[in-house]
């Protein structure tokens, strides 16, 4: 499935509205989320789907709207939570502890912690607290969410305790007090950061393996995480309407989980080696993609459109910064501060007008870079962005409305 569908992808497809022009002209343009919410659902409904939508083996949801404007999809139940499971199952250094009946403790942005609080409460008829109880943060059997705060810089003790308590309850549950820590990056990072500043650090115990796949994880916060625990440290990549397409090894090498899926790699801007995804999936039968703009941007091992050689999904096509030797991607800013020092924790570049921005940088330890990694950082962020470029150590940079952490603010122009 490269390309254009193919006879198998056709057959799913034949008779959905959205295609026919397409299947009449005999060429698929790439699919935009523009296009798919136009006309939604009509542009999608078939005598198939709507009987399935009757029957509940088909439901309507909505995209997280972290990373773009939140989109309305029609998919099977727990299909995301089925794709993450199925990876799980398959991966090379989890699969063993995963198939042992381990739980899952997820430590991640509070809006999934809501999500999860809000679908219980609606099981039950009722409206979710405000301050959801363990048992309204449970997705499923084996899985339980932890944070109840936008901001996890502000966790004060009470928080980190709760947490750890909650932790230690999942982990006793297992015989052999395995769990799998599945968290954005960040958040673990804060909570270790808080667990150490507080004398709190032992009661944190070892997990069996610790996934990071709700956004983009810097480089020196993954050596942070491997430098703090001794388990497999993992990424996964994927989306809510894709389900996951990619994951890392141990050792930091992608690889593939395309069942019923194929990838293409167009370049961001002529001649660039960074590229973005075009994704044909028939995974979900009831809203099938094809030549669909994912929208996520990665950089391979050479520079080729090559789908086996990912080494970086290094950010979104929508923020790319426009700059003299051509865009640049969260990926490549992170690359050139974990090459300059592995003390920074998060950053983020303020731009002002078209010729300057600043470089704003917290770090693990509080304490600011000395003069010459500032000079350092300084120069080749100048140079990597074509911008005038100041820095600025902070000790504290907020998080975004949606839980995640911004980049690039400012305009890009």
């Amino acid at each position: 499935m490269k390309g254009q569908p193919t006879d198998e992808v056709i057959e799913h497809i034949s008779d959905i509205p959205i295609y026919q022009k397409s299947l009449a002209n005999g060429h698929f343009p790439v699919l935009d989320k523009t296009e798919i919410a136009r006309g939604f659902p009509d542009n999608w409904m078939t005598p198939r789907l709507a009987a399935a939508l009757e029957s509940g083996e088909a439901e309507f949801v909505l995209s997280t709207g972290t990373n773009h404007a939140r989109m309305r999809l029609i998919r099977p139940p727990y299909f995301l939570l089925r794709s993450y499971y199925d990876l799980w199952r398959d991966h090379p250094d989890i699969g063993g502890t995963w198939a042992s009946g381990c739980p899952r403790v997820s430590l991640t942005t509070v809006l999934a912690t809501e999500h999860v609080a809000r679908v219980n409460a609606a099981r039950r008829g009722a409206e979710p607290d405000r301050t959801p109880a363990p048992a309204d943060r449970r997705l499923d059997e084996r899985t339980c969410y932890l944070n109840l705060r936008l901001d996890p810089a502000r966790w004060d003790r009470e928080d980190v305790l709760r947490m750890l308590r909650e932790i230690d309850q999942a982990r006793s549950s297992h015989p052999q007090g395995h769990y799998h820590l599945d968290c954005s990056g960040y958040h673990l990072a804060h909570l270790v950061r808080k667990a150490e500043a507080w004398g709190l650090r032992e009661a944190l115990p070892e997990p069996a393996s610790i996934i990071h796949a709700y956004e983009y994880t810097p480089e020196n916060v993954r050596r942070f995480l491997r430098r703090h625990f001794d388990c497999p440290v993992i990424d996964l990549f994927g989306s809510t309407e894709l389900g996951y397409l990619y994951y890392s090894d141990r050792e930091g090498k992608y690889w593939p989980h395309l069942d019923g899926m194929s990838v293409e790699l167009l370049p961001v801007a002529p001649g660039s080696t960074m590229h973005h995804l075009v994704v044909t999936s028939v995974r979900n039968p009831h809203m099938p993609l094809v030549r669909y703009r994912s929208g996520d941007c990665v950089r391979t091992l050479d520079g080729t459109p090559d789908p086996t050689g990912i080494v970086q999904f290094c950010g979104r096509l929508a923020e790319l910064l426009p700059a003299p030797r051509g865009p640049v991607a969260q990926g490549d800013l992170d690359r050139l501060i974990a090459a300059t020092s592995p003390r920074i924790f998060l950053h983020q570049l303020r731009l002002h007008g078209d010729t300057e921005a600043t470089l704003l940088y917290t770090t693990f330890t509080g304490e600011p870079l000395g003069e010459s990694e500032t000079r350092s950082l300084r120069r080749s962020t100048g140079e990597l962005t074509g911008r005038t470029c100041r820095v600025e150590h902070r000790t504290h940079i907020p998080i975004g409305p949606s839980g995640k952490y911004t980049w690039l603010t400012g305009s890009r122009t």
